[in-house]
């Protein structure tokens, strides 16, 4: 059992709903994404819809540790059953309630910045309840810290498949200002059915992550490398079918990675969509022309990854779904295996992210990589 982190008392909160049911604070988008999150963690087992509602219940966003205060409540009650699951011998009741854990402690520490007297709580809670998760598999997970510079490893999470003979290996690069820990709930159970190896890696979280001067130039692309580096040498791991999945989907670095080294076997990302609408934003704001747009920009990125490529979005994302069908068009265009799949509000998955059902998106995710990565494809 560990020490509580000196949260005390419950309060109320009112809250709105939008119309697709989802609870929302008009002045704090960035809680209710992070709600709508760690509720639809429930259905990879990643928490409860029961302990989401109740401590949604007792938030207050008048005090300002309200939020991370009672996340952290509901984080040390499921990490203490499974201290006792453990002690009882109920190896599979232990692992279930610290994954919930690990997503409980996660929604404490987001969003970065936020109730900071407790982040370092949050942070230690969620590694210290992943790392007993990781021990509690069957084979067993590693905490790993990867050579890249002089001075800098990069901090990651392998979970190694349960099947005999050198396999697949996913590679998830969570989106700048996340954690490794929340991959783990996200794809852990999806690799692991489809015999692959899951390996998650820390960018631009707190403490052990990179900050972001880390990944100017092309200094991402070259971390990249050296993962891929470290890959080939493990055993257990067909160096040939590693593949990368971007995670949230507001950024290109992925991308840029799958373009710069052509071990990649597939690549699930937004294909450099990111850095061509910036671009055009920047574009429009010195121009004062309201009328260029960023498909007109023309996208190295895309043009430079050889190895099959997926890219997913949602209709209610940032991104309008006209502009995205299009891109998805060009994309086909000039690439030999690339595919754009729109998720639209009727289906869910919808939400930039595909934040309100990631698993909708995650069974599509999987079943294009299970098909790029058989042994039978002879991909590179």
């Amino acid at each position: 059992m560990h020490d509580h982190c000196g949260v005390h008392g419950a309060s109320s909160s009112s809250v709105e709903f939008d119309d697709q049911g989802w609870p929302v604070w008009p002045d704090r988008e960035d809680l209710s994404a992070e709600f709508v999150k760690v509720l639809a963690a429930a259905q990879e087992g990643g928490s409860t819809v029961s302990e989401c509602w109740l401590t949604l219940s007792r938030i207050n966003l008048g005090s300002e540790n309200s939020w991370s205060g009672e996340w952290i409540k509901t984080a040390e009650l499921n990490e203490a059953r499974a201290e006792l699951s453990l002690q009882n011998g109920n190896m599979i009741t232990a692992r279930r309630n610290w994954l919930r854990a690990t997503t409980y402690f996660h929604a404490a520490a987001r969003p970065p910045g936020y109730a900071n007297d407790l982040l370092k709580c949050a942070v230690d809670g969620m590694r210290r309840c992943a790392t007993n998760f990781l021990n509690s598999r069957v084979p067993a997970g590693q905490v790993l810290s990867i050579p890249w510079t002089d001075d800098l490893s990069l901090q990651a999470y392998y979970l190694p498949s349960a099947f005999r003979g050198d396999g697949p290996v996913i590679v998830c690069i969570g989106e700048p200002g996340s954690y490794k820990e929340e991959l783990i709930a996200k794809y852990a159970g999806h690799a692991d059915e489809r015999g692959f190896s899951l390996l998650a890696v820390d960018l631009l979280g707190t403490q052990t992550a990179l900050p972001p001067e880390r990944l100017e130039g092309r200094k991402f692309e070259a971390a990249m490398s050296r993962i891929l580096d470290f890959l080939s040498e493990k055993p257990g791991v067909d160096n040939t079918r590693i593949a990368i999945v971007a995670d949230a989907w507001n950024s290109s670095l992925v991308a840029r990675a799958a373009a710069s080294d052509a071990r990649f076997a597939a690549a699930v990302c937004d294909a450099g969509m990111w850095d061509s609408h910036e671009r055009s934003f920047f574009y429009r704001q010195a121009d004062g022309n309201e009328q260029i747009g960023w498909l007109e920009e023309a996208n190295p990125t895309s043009r430079s990854i050889e190895c099959p490529l997926l890219v997913t979005a949602g209709e209610a994302g940032w991104l309008l779904p006209g502009a995205l069908i299009e891109f998805g068009d060009r994309l086909s265009s000039i690439h030999r295996d690339a595919r754009l799949m729109l998720f639209r509000r009727a289906e869910t998955a919808a939400m930039q992210g595909h934040i309100d059902n990631p698993t909708l998106a995650n069974e599509v995710i999987f079943d294009w990589l299970e098909d790029r990565l058989r042994p039978s494809k002879g991909l590179a």
